[in-house]
């Protein structure tokens, strides 16, 4: 049985049982933001036709998540890293990757350049997690230790008042750093428990964990019991939804399936998002969270005063007619198969309908930012030279010249929109002076099975330091800027990386990610490899964040530039030779 989710909450549609484990979902995202788009676009439709036909009351849902995985495609992350990538990340214990940490060994305080410092524990959200000793995750064998690490340090780029610790379940009497733990479940508000199977320290668990109203459990013992907002979340079996609820029993329900739907996704950006509807739900509203809340009859005023044609057109058209009805079998907040069936029904009445309602007309009452944490600095030199914004643009132009594409995609950061096959980029300079475009060229698998090629077109400005960029696209009818920084490339144009902010403003969603990109699409060899490290250390991101890409099949890319077109200006791979 499904559940959908309160608007107040963020989305996540779920299936797994006792927030245990379960084999990760898969994706192949979109690389722009358009998924959740299309996600919104189909909530209007379907409640403008359940309105009118009465098939139901008006229920509007805003359910936004751009780590949308699908079980029909398999998530890789490690099928074609290389050997120096595939080993497991470790934190080197009494030090913090990115906010207070706590293990058996004791407080760290250090602080890292991807995080704020660390504030004292008076903060409003104090969040205890508990992990098992020596426990793996599966986000590439990476230890729960390290990823929860660095999930500390990535809700600080959220609000820097959030304070989570993390323990592992190494309790025993002769640990000194027991009592220091007992005194942090006396004020925490969430209590995150992952891999802890040990009696003893499930014991300890359930002795002081009483007061804490929030915990959420893991791959853990049946003896350790989730609770939300005070209410006790029970599972009978295995392969059930959690079932029994003491309390505001729809309510809980929800956000505990949204909360396990969210966490099966096996990426970082989730499982911080786990923590931060709690946090929104039970103890503070959390800003990034607040376009998720529905306008209900004034949306659908809106869409019916200023796109009535749009939508009717788009309920005359038999495209959009199967669109709508693709989508309606799809979860609301599933963006992979939500975008399949766009990706098999396409029209430019669709289309039409998204630029009216969301672009147009802001008939969400939306508005998003470009996310200033982290901050990621650009590379400041490249063979010797001062890095300046002719010789920027020349490294994003890549190999474009020698081959057909700048680069190739290898892996991604995001989730949702760095993954799809065959991701070629596309760097130039316009026919207009000062002009600069990016278009990418990638594989979309469509609903019958077919892959077809899409393209998309950014303008591109200069930043105001050399190395970062500002880039605007209008996809499916909605507007998307995004901040990109150059941070690395090889002086033979082996291998760069690339990072990005950005938001869609009337879609009220913002995002990161990063791309690591190379000639073939293939990753750097072993001798670049501290180099790699350092580029995505500056980046705030770990090598067991990213996704790999599949360049298998590559061939029939719809290639070629404008008639007009530029080229390099300054400096160009052949330059080294």
């Amino acid at each position: 049985m499904r559940f959908r989710v309160r608007v107040q909450l963020k989305p996540g549609h779920i299936r797994v049982p006792t927030f245990s484990n379960a084999t990760a979902s898969c994706l192949h995202p979109l690389p722009l933001p358009s998924i959740t788009f299309w996600i919104l676009i189909t909530q209007f439709i379907h409640s403008f036709l359940m309105t009118f036909s009465t098939l139901s009351p008006f229920s509007l849902h805003l359910l936004f998540n751009r780590n949308r995985p699908s079980s029909s495609v398999h998530l890789r992350r490690t099928s074609t890293s290389p050997p120096y990538l595939r080993h497991k990340f470790t934190v080197p214990k009494l030090r913090t990757v990115s906010s207070v940490l706590q293990t058996n060994d004791g407080v760290s305080s250090d602080s890292d350049s991807c995080s704020t410092e660390p504030r004292s524990l008076s903060n409003d959200v104090k969040i205890v997690a508990v992990v098992g000793e020596g426990a793996v995750s599966p986000l590439k064998s990476a230890s729960w230790l390290d990823v929860m690490s660095h999930t500390a340090g990535r809700l600080k780029w959220i609000d820097d008042k959030y304070e989570m610790l993390v323990f592992t379940d190494n309790i025993s009497k002769s640990n000194p750093n027991v009592q220091n733990l007992q005194k942090l479940f006396s004020t925490a508000n969430i209590l995150l428990i992952v891999s802890v199977t040990k009696q003893e320290a499930v014991e300890y668990i359930q002795r002081y964990s009483q007061n804490i109203p929030n915990i959420i459990c893991f791959d853990s013992s049946p003896a350790l019991e989730n609770k939300l907002g005070g209410s006790f979340v029970q599972v009978e079996q295995k392969s059930s939804i959690f079932s029994k609820f003491d309390k505001k029993t729809k309510e809980t329900k929800e956000l505990a399936e949204t909360i396990s739907e969210a966490w099966v996704r096996n990426n970082s950006d989730d499982i911080r998002f786990c923590l931060l509807i709690i946090i929104n739900a039970y103890i503070k509203p959390v800003p990034v969270l607040k376009n998720l809340r529905a306008q209900g009859f004034s949306t659908l005023n809106c869409m019916v005063k200023n796109c009535g044609r749009q939508v009717l057109n788009c309920l005359l058209d038999p495209n959009c007619r199967k669109a709508l009805q693709c989508l309606n079998q799809c979860s609301p907040v599933d963006q992979v198969c939500n975008y399949q069936c766009i990706a098999s029904y396409e029209s430019p009445i669709l289309e039409e309908f998204s630029l009216c309602v969301l672009q147009k007309h802001n008939c969400l009452d939306l508005d998003a930012k470009i996310p200033e944490k982290p901050y990621v600095p650009p590379m400041v030199n490249f063979r010797g030279q001062v890095l300046s914004h002719e010789i920027a643009e020349d490294l994003f132009i890549g190999w474009l010249g020698n081959l057909e594409w700048s680069w190739r995609v290898i892996a991604g950061q995001n989730p949702a929109y760095d993954q799809f096959p065959c991701q070629n980029q596309l760097f130039y300079r316009g026919k207009a002076r000062g002009s600069f475009w990016y278009e990418p060229v990638f594989q979309v698998k469509t609903l019958d099975g077919k892959l077809v090629w899409r393209r998309r077109k950014y303008r591109v400005k200069r930043g105001k330091v050399a190395g970062t960029f500002y880039f605007s696209v209008l996809d499916n009818g909605v507007v998307s800027n995004e901040y990109w920084t150059i941070v690395d490339v090889s002086e033979d144009f082996s291998w760069g990386l690339f990072h990005y902010s950005g938001a869609a403003r009337v879609a009220g969603q913002s995002y990161t990610g990063a791309v690591l990109v190379s000639q073939d699409g293939e990753y750097p060899n072993e001798m670049e490899k501290d180099r790699l490290y350092s580029a995505l250390d500056r980046c705030c991101i770990k090598e067991w964040e990213l996704f790999a890409v599949d360049n298998c099949s590559c061939e029939g890319a719809p290639l070629g530039l404008p008639e007009g077109s530029r080229l390099h200006m300054t400096v160009k791979p052949d330059d080294c030779k």
